[in-house]
């Protein structure tokens, strides 16, 4: 099957710090006050003393809010140890001394069942009041993710907007010579840590797309020579195809209940945009016209389709609704449109942009008004939502190579992700339950 450009997707997460980000916004960051959290004693376990897990967590709250335009992280190196009872009960005025307007205090406490709980308060230094607390009990080896998920809590009570620090990014991770490239989908926390392989490399692969969570990926396999849309579970590694038969098939997309899978289907010389269960079976098919229908994406209310179609000749950006009824153009820039993505608000659809040779990455309203261009180039594409609907996660090929890239709705350098081998393709998940 040959690739046309645009036709596969990418991302990754970041976006300028905080100061860099505020002063080019005119808005001042919210200063806030992360010292290492408390432990009642310090208990051995398997992933190191309390104390030291709680100076961890601090530094990953700290750098995860650190990633943001909207804070201003002072962390644990800079802060005092405070004791186990003021986790709760602060001293704000030693706190206001700090110049930070706002404080983190948490506590990490080693259960007897083996497991630890990690809580997290957020508080109003100016107004002398607790204005957020989560808890959560994990694994000892699950601290990382707790503390993402304070970062979370702490980020979408000051923001207004959901975190994204207790997400993944799918991936192909790309190894070896050009002439014969291995690929395999990885796995990744959203900051780059808890690396992993999905697939051994023994095939081709492509377009992981994950469901909700994380817990499953979708993607394209070669496996047997030709494309077909595989589904693995990341936990049991149970890996099967999502339809029988030996059909080309690619493009998958999860709808946002992970019920669905989007995906299109090469069928006597047309290729069409089809709808199946994820679990197999129910297929149906949601375009016909005479050309290549791909890249599609559901709406977050699972009401309607973005995808892409060359039916007016080059390639263009339409929408439908979920039974395929109702399509309309909607990309009218007089340049070719690729790899839409729909914001998890419905607002605002992104894409590639393939100006000649130069790919970009941009965003529109769901109607196709208010273009906006990101990126320059000269070959970005890809693109994938961050949670929070601020950031996009792209691909980037500067020669024979492939890197993650994130970039602010609002514009901006992009920044890179580290991968520990070349990466394209990527996916950001939802939030994790």
């Amino acid at each position: 099957m040959m690739r046309r450009p645009g036709l596969n997707l990418t991302m990754l997460i970041a976006g300028l710090s905080a100061s860099v980000a505020a002063i080019a916004q005119d808005k001042p960051a919210t200063v806030i006050a992360v010292p290492q959290l408390a432990t009642p004693e310090n208990v051995a376990t398997p992933a190191g003393d309390t104390g030291l897990i709680a100076r961890y967590v601090a530094d990953v709250i700290t750098s995860d809010l650190r990633s943001t335009r909207e804070l201003m992280p002072i962390g644990p190196a800079n802060s005092r140890v405070y004791s186990y009872p003021e986790a709760t009960a602060p001293s704000f005025a030693l706190w206001r001394a700090t110049g930070a307007k706002v404080l983190v205090t948490g506590f990490v406490q080693a259960r007897s069942d083996g497991r630890l709980t990690v809580a997290c308060y957020l508080h109003d230094l100016a107004g002398g009041r607790e204005i957020a607390r989560k808890g959560f009990v994990v694994a000892a080896s699950e601290w990382r993710r707790a503390a993402h998920r304070c970062s979370d809590t702490v980020y979408e009570k000051l923001a207004g907007r959901p975190g994204w620090f207790d997400t993944q990014i799918a991936y192909v991770a790309e190894s070896g010579a050009s002439s014969s490239r291995v690929k395999r989908i990885a796995l990744m926390d959203s900051d780059g840590t808890a690396h992993r392989y999905v697939t051994a490399g023994d095939t081709t692969v492509l377009a992981p797309r994950m469901g909700p969570g994380g817990e499953r990926i979708a993607y394209v396999s070669f496996t047997g020579g030709q494309a077909h849309v595989r589904i693995v579970d990341v936990e049991s590694g149970n890996d099967r195809p999502l339809l029988p038969g030996n059909a080309t098939s690619f493009g998958p997309a999860f709808s946002a209940d992970g019920k669905r899978v989007l995906f299109s289907m090469a069928m006597d010389g047309n290729t069409d945009v089809y709808v199946a269960n994820a679990e197999g079976g129910g297929l149906q098919r949601l375009t016909s016209t005479p050309g290549i229908d791909t890249a599609a994406s559901f709406s977050p209310d699972g009401r309607r389709i973005v995808f892409e179609s060359d039916r007016s000749g080059s390639q263009q950006l339409y929408v439908m609704n979920a039974d395929g009824s109702e399509q309309r153009r909607i990309s009218f820039g007089g340049v070719r449109y690729a790899s839409p993505a729909w914001s998890a608000d419905g607002e605002l659809i992104a894409f590639t942009r393939i100006a000649g040779s130069t790919l970009s990455i941009g965003v529109m309203s769901a109607t196709g008004s208010e273009e906006r261009v990101l990126t320059s180039g000269p070959q970005d594409e890809g693109p994938s939502w961050s949670a929070g609907g601020r950031d996009l996660l792209f691909q980037r090929s500067v020669g024979a190579r492939n890197g993650l890239y994130v970039v602010s709705i609002e514009g901006g350098t992009p920044r890179r992700m580290t991968t520990p081998q070349d990466g394209s393709d990527p996916d950001w998940s939802t939030p994790g339950s």
